[in-house]
């Protein structure tokens, strides 16, 4: 069983590291729930598909435009697989990235995803020099909102029926903060 060598960022408890097949099952296991997936693009995801998934991704790199990166977080005590963080370089704009996340049901609540995307958005402006990260969520997500306005992202737009989802228009919020505003308000 490949396991994954490149860890990208650490913080008190957790990893964010590139995905190893050892993530297969705890993948599957978590976008296989209908509650998780109930905002999200894919419905009746299969063993399969996270098997081609996690492939794909062991090989990846982050920052490439045009492309989506998926980070694994991880339990740092344990190295078990309890979400993950999408990174979208856009292609016509590559200072521009676009972030999407998920945690598994177990772990949410805890404060895990608020503790990676710090992480990833000190990696994004630190290391990477990005000048942007937005994101998209479901009008309805309201957890996923409380996520984003929590880190300091500012509420940019309502763009009305947006995203087909299922079969239905969807309305989403868009949210966003510029490098300058992340490294003012955390200041290493």
């Amino acid at each position: 069983m490949e396991k994954s060598s490149h860890v990208y960022m650490v913080t008190d408890r957790l990893v964010i590291r590139q995905f190893g097949l050892q993530d297969t099952e705890s993948f599957y296991k978590y976008r296989a729930n209908p509650a998780v997936s109930r905002f999200q693009s894919w419905e009746n995801y299969a063993y399969e598909d996270a098997e081609s998934f996690i492939g794909k991704q062991i090989d990846h790199k982050p920052d490439q435009p045009g492309t989506w990166f998926q980070f694994a977080i991880a339990l740092a005590d344990s190295d078990q697989l309890i979400g993950d963080c999408a990174l979208h370089t856009l292609l016509d704009e590559p200072r521009i990235v676009e972030i999407g996340f998920t945690l598994a049901p177990d772990h949410q609540g805890n404060g895990y995803i608020h503790e990676a995307l710090g992480a990833i958005f000190n990696y994004i402006f630190r290391m990477l020099g990005k000048h942007k990260v937005i994101a998209f969520t479901d009008v309805r997500n309201e957890k996923s909102i409380r996520v984003l306005e929590r880190l300091g992202m500012r509420r940019e737009g309502h763009l009305l029926q947006n995203y087909m989802s299922k079969g239905k228009w969807v309305d989403e919020y868009q949210y966003a903060v510029l490098q300058s505003e992340w490294l003012s308000r955390h200041d290493i």
